[in-house]
């Protein structure tokens, strides 16, 4: 899942960074309120973690601006500014949760799952498909067969993605979009190196190739 992580603490974000990583996220940052405004509107993030007292721009205004122009992604808000009303002031502005500092990971962690399973319309942290279950909180995924697979994390990612919309044909594009982060090379040719993974781990007729649109997870008989 690609997450877009919008804090001027340069030091709470390069803490932040790495835990989000461990935690199955392709992570970009923005250090003021203008850049993430504009990287919400251009890229299609799953997640928005936004403080609320950026440069720039203050992330109450960056998130009203997101919601005007019809952006839905699941944003939760982690700032120092925790007073009830700052909290309803946040809620009303369309953000989905709300996170004081200072705070413990596990929490973030928890409430970014939750947020996401809403979104998902999910009821727990595991997906479910033709026998196929992924866990999100281990990041492993069991076969139809009962066989545990532990996952990397561009394999995790990936499973994730097709695994949460099992409809949707994804395209190359949108895959890598979300597989990886901004520093690293977003090669769509690499998509089908895990995709024939994948097909090994679940069975070869798992994953569907729409030739000329993308792929998706085979539907159900």
């Amino acid at each position: 899942m690609k997450l877009l992580l919008v804090e001027d603490n340069l030091l709470l974000a390069d803490q932040l960074k790495p835990l989000l990583t461990k935690a199955g996220y392709a992570v970009e940052h923005a250090d003021n309120g203008i850049d993430a405004q504009f990287m919400g509107e251009q890229e299609n993030f799953d997640l928005i973690v936004l403080d609320l007292g950026l440069p720039g721009r203050n992330g109450l205004e960056v998130l009203r601006n997101w919601r005007q122009q019809g952006r839905r992604m699941p944003v939760l808000i982690l700032t120092a500014r925790d007073a009830w009303h700052e909290r309803v002031d946040g809620l009303k502005a369309g953000a989905d949760d709300y996170l004081g500092k200072p705070f413990h990971s596990e929490e973030l962690l928890a409430r970014l799952q939750a947020i996401s399973r809403r979104s998902a319309g999910q009821a727990n942290n595991q997906l479910q498909w033709q026998g196929v279950t992924l866990d999100i909180d281990s990041q492993t995924a069991t076969t139809s067969n009962g066989d545990s697979i532990s996952l990397t994390a561009i394999e995790y990612r990936l499973l994730h993605c097709l695994m949460q919309e099992p409809a949707r044909i994804h395209s190359k594009t949108s895959l890598s979009e979300r597989m990886y982060e901004e520093d690293q090379l977003r090669d769509s040719n690499v998509i089908e190196v895990y995709i024939n993974r994948l097909r090994q781990y679940f069975g070869k007729d798992f994953i569907e190739t729409r030739r000329g649109q993308g792929y998706r997870l085979r539907p159900a008989p």
